[in-house]
Parts: structure tokens; sequence; C-alpha cells
């Protein structure tokens, strides 16, 4: 605990030296070698500058990444920005060369680990590579006995033969939970789905109707509380718990209808078409003076419909960030003859659909009806959604469980999105899910409909308040236990595991793992962890600097990067990373550094800019 104490305050004071502009032993080289033109160094032996922008929150990582590069040949200047807001806006303007980056697959599934960062057009990627593009697709269309040659391969081309990406580690995902407040048995720790707010009891269940669940993260900004305009740590927590989806995720990533708007699902042969039959005890609620209240509209297929088909629009609304992991589907239409469903086979069984969709219900279908008013699942009058997509695509059930597939109300969501797309103004029109309705003061106006278990009442700088649904799978083990939740706003890790100690809050999801040993020494406390599906990166700018044009200095990059320091640096809590398929595929490639290959690319590099 010593060494490694002494190894962070030695980080933290090469951090702050070069915020101070202090000259280094690697700055001081640089200088000698532009001054002394007759300089008899070996070419090989000149810094090359390099700039590395990142976030506050990741200094430890930063100061490792910094450290390696200037041993291996590399004068780094840090941009470090305190918010991920700064962090975007320095990252979009092209300030950096290489920028400390993440990404959690929170579908489970490895499409989602690269379309959207990698693929030409997708929403994160700055990426326009052929290559790339063709073999993400074809994985796509593969089952995982298949697709794990095609990610190998995807990794070749992103990692070794391009050098994209510099892969850093797999995280544990972990929470820290007041066990004296909270039952054990009801929280709930998923590798890829955000926190499931419903399943939380206390210990004393006489609170339930009295005390909040108090929860926190980090960011008081949110990006809009429309599933389809957001995919980020603002708003990923508090969409997954306001918007039911056809499907869940298990806490392994497996894909399950249980606490979602289906009964069931099924997949016919060929992969292209999925079918949901639909609960009807799942209402809309809104927020009355600040309370939340039952609306009495069911949620229902043409709601499935409306949300799925403007989920898959790139244009359905400004701003739209999640379209391209819905672009496989095709079509999403209501299913309203039964015969229908006993001609069609089940994917890999002689089952029909309609054989395979009744299993577990309480009563056989008898009738489909279109009117989400008219269905009576105890009567056996069902709703049932045939999803239909562009090619066989099994992972599109992976995207159904997203936060962005969440089901909003057509009517609602079309009663307040009035304005035109194409000539939307910022300044003037308020579209659904916009913060500012949402948050106290002059603009407040809150329009919200929830299909999930909560609905967010309003918010401050300080904290969001959450009530429970009341239309919300009622008298069912999937009801919300806790009525009322509060969502404290505290940015720094620190602050947010000293709230947890001192009862402010009682759940503290994504604990460092330099402070493991803080929370069990801490006996009212007890600590979750599970290897995640998050990867820490390197982006290396593709759109100008240096390393846009020069293979040959990512890849200089690339090979100064030690796994094995890193993981040392936070005592074997983290795992090696080759891209970010990583911890949903295994494909035999690794990454090692070699200081030998860091030195020729380097001399390549030097000769090719002179």
């Amino acid at each position: 605990m010593k060494k490694r104490s002494v190894l962070i305050l030695l980080f933290a004071l090469v951090l702050v030296l070069g915020g101070c502009n202090v000259n280094t032993k690697s700055d001081a080289v640089g200088k000698d070698a532009k001054q002394t033109p007759d300089n008899d160094k070996p070419v090989a032996e000149t810094p090359v500058d390099i700039e590395l922008l990142g976030m506050s929150s990741g200094e430890d990582d930063i100061n490792i990444v910094r450290d390696q590069l200037n041993k291996n040949g590399f004068k780094v200047k840090l941009n470090i920005q305190p918010d991920y807001g700064s962090f975007k806006a320095q990252e979009e303007a092209g300030n950096y060369d290489i920028a400390l980056s993440g990404w959690t697959t929170v579908t489970g599934n490895p499409d989602y680990a690269v379309r959207s960062l990698f693929k030409t057009g997708g929403d994160y990627s700055i990426l326009a590579d052929s290559e790339i593009d063709k073999l993400i697709d074809q994985a796509a269309t593969q089952t995982p006995e298949q697709y794990v040659e095609t990610y190998k391969q995807l990794e070749q081309s992103l990692v070794f033969d391009k050098a994209y990406i510099a892969p850093l580690y797999i995280s544990i995902k972990s929470q820290a939970f007041n066990k004296d407040i909270l039952n054990e048995a009801s929280v709930r720790l998923s590798k890829s789905r955000s926190f499931a707010w419903e399943d939380v009891d206390f210990k004393d269940t006489s609170k339930r109707d009295t005390s909040p669940l108090l929860l926190t993260q980090a960011s008081s900004t949110l990006t809009s509380l429309d599933p389809i305009k957001g995919n980020d740590g603002s708003i990923n927590m508090i969409n997954t718990n306001m918007y039911v989806r056809l499907i869940n995720l298990t806490d392994d990533d497996k894909i399950i209808a249980d606490g979602s708007l289906s009964h069931g699902f099924s997949i016919a042969e060929g992969n292209s078409e999925y079918y949901f039959i639909l609960r009807d005890d799942i209402n809309f609620a809104k927020i009355t003076n600040k309370l939340a209240e039952d609306t009495g509209e069911r949620v229902g297929a043409d709601d499935v419909v409306f949300s799925l088909n403007r989920a898959k629009n790139k244009d359905s609304v400004p701003d739209h960030r999640t379209y391209s992991l819905h672009e496989h589907i095709k079509n999403v239409d209501i299913v309203t003859d039964i015969s229908a469903l006993d001609q069609v086979k089940q994917s890999g069984s002689n089952e029909t659909v309609k054989e395979a969709l009744e299993k577990g219900l309480d009563a056989k279908i008898t009738a489909l009806v279109a009117d989400k008013n008219e269905a009576n699942n105890k009567a056996g009058k069902y709703q049932v959604i045939k999803l239909t997509t562009t090619e066989p695509f099994p992972q599109v059930l992976n995207y159904l469980a997203h936060q962005s597939a969440g089901i909003v109300s057509k009517k609602q969501v079309e009663s307040i999105n009035t304005y035109d797309v194409a000539s939307f103004d910022v300044n003037k029109d308020i579209p659904y899910g916009d913060q500012s309705t949402i948050t106290e003061g002059s603009k407040y106006k809150n329009t919200l409909y929830a299909s999930g278990p909560y609905i967010l009442a309003y918010k401050n700088d300080y904290e969001a308040i959450f009530h429970k649904n009341p239309g919300y799978l009622k008298g069912t083990k999937h009801e919300p236990k806790i009525s009322n939740v509060t969502l404290r706003f505290i940015k720094d890790a620190d602050s947010a595991l000293s709230a947890l100690r001192s009862g402010e809050v009682y759940v503290n999801y994504g604990v460092p793992e330099t402070k493991f040993d803080i929370v069990k020494s801490d006996s009212k406390l007890s600590l979750q962890n599970i290897q995640s599906n998050a990867v820490s990166y390197l982006l290396f700018n593709t759109k100008s600097r240096a390393v846009a044009k020069s293979e040959d200095l990512r890849k200089a990059v690339l090979y100064s990067i030690n796994q094995d320091e890193i993981l040392q640096f936070y005592n074997n809590n983290k795992f090696k990373a080759v891209s970010t398929v990583s911890p949903m595929v295994t494909t035999g490639n690794e990454l090692t550094a070699d200081p030998a290959k860091v030195k020729e690319f380097l001399n390549k590099y030097r000769a090719g800019a002179k």
C-alpha cells in the first residue's frame, strides 16, 4: 500500500508540473535538439511532440500514458478538461493528437461495441474506412460461432494494421451500497444493463413509501429525456428506468422478456422476423403538481410502432444520437391475423411462432387486436408486434433492450413535437424531453409521459426527484418496491464515495478500483464487482494533425502502451484489451509493448516528414 501511495503521489506531481509548464527532462532534450544545429544525437532520440486530451477524472490514466510515451521518444503535451462537455468541445475542435476515450457496451453484443464508434457515419465515429465498414457489417449477420473470426480480422485492421485506436484496459464494473439500509438481495449489478431501480428494497420495508432511495451520478446536465436523443452517462440510467422496452437483459447479458412490455418473443426461420406478444398491464405516468399520476393511457402496440420507427429514422428528431443502433429495423407492424403466426416456424425449432409465443401465458391466444384498449390478456385477447430486419440480424434483440428503444407515448410526443424537423430552431422550439421542461424555474413545464417504473418529476443543480409510476405492472413482482428516488448530482468520485459513507446516498454506482479497500474497511458497506463491458483506449485524431496522416506515428504510440504496467498500477483490477469487443469476444489477438517497434516507426515517421 505504501509503495502504491508513493507511486500515485509521483504521478500527481508529474501532472502538476506539466500543467505549470515546468521543464521536464524530455522538455530539455527537445529544446537542446532545436537550439543546437550540430547536435550529434541520433535522429531517433529527438522527442516527437504529441498532445494528449483527457478529463481530470482520468488523471491516473493520463499520467500512466504520458509516462510510457515519454519513455519511448515522445514529448507529451497535456490538454486536461474539467468535464465531459469541455472535453467534447476540444475533441470536436481537433485540439488533440490522441484522446483518452472509453466505451461501455450496454447492450451486451459486439456489434454495439463497434458500429457507432468505427463505422463510417456512425453516431460517434470519426473514421471513414471501407474495410472496417465491411467487416462490421459482415459480423452483424453472423452467429456467435461465425463472428469470432470476423471480429479478429476487424481488430487486426482497426488496431494493428491502421492503428486507429490504442487499447488500454477492460474495467471492472462495481458498486457499493449501504447494507444496513438496503436489502442486499435486492441490489443488482448487471454486466451491461444500467442500474435497475424497481428491484431495490429497504431492509425495513415500512420505509418504502416514506423514505426515498438515495442515489448519485456525476452529471447534472441531462442530454435529453427523449430516449433516442441521448446515449451517455447523463441519461443512460435515468432513461433506462423511465421507459419500458420490448425486452430486457439479465445481469449476465441474456435476452429475456421479464420486466418488459412483452410476455415473450419468438424469432422466425431466417432470423429476419421477430415477434413480440405484449402485456396489457402497463400505463403511462405523467406529472401533476410535481407528483406522479396514472394517465389511464395504456402502453400498446401503436406506441411500439411509433417508438421504433422514430428510433431507426435519422431525421425523426433533431440531433438524433442513437439511429445507427436501429438501422437494421426495416418494418414494425401490428399483427392481427392469428393464422399468420401458425404459418411461420420458429428459428431452429419445429414449433410455430404462435406456439412459442403462447408459452407461459395464463390464457392462450384467441384474438389479436389492433386497438390497445381492446386487449384483454386474461380473456386471450393480445397485441402482437412483428419486427422485420433489413437482413438476418440476431443482434437486433440486444439493441431492443437498450434504453434508446424505450417506448414513448405516440399521442404525447406528437402533441409536443409539433415543429418541422428540417427548420428546427433551438432558440424557439422546445422538443419532448428537453431538460429545461423539468428543471425548476420559470421554464418548468413537465410534459413527460413515462412507460417505465419511474418518472422524473423535477430537477435542479443538486438533485433530481423521481416518483413511482402508479400504472407500472401493479401487483406483479416487477412493481417498484420504493415509491420515490432522489438522484443526487455529485461530480467528484471521492465526494460520491464520502456521501455513501456518511449516509447521504445509499448506492455508489461505479466505485473506482483504487477505492475498493476503503469500501471493504467500512462495516456498513457492501462491494459488488464483475468484469464489465467497458474498455478504455486512446483515440487518434483522424482529421487533422500528423497522426491523421501517418500510420507510422500512430503505431509508434500503439507499441508504447504497456498494459502490464497499467494492470500493476490498478492492483490487477483491470483486464487486458485489444478493442472494444474484447469483453464479449475472445479473438486471440493481444497487444504487446515493443520499444524496438516504437523506434522503428518513429524513424519511418521522421523520414517521411522531412
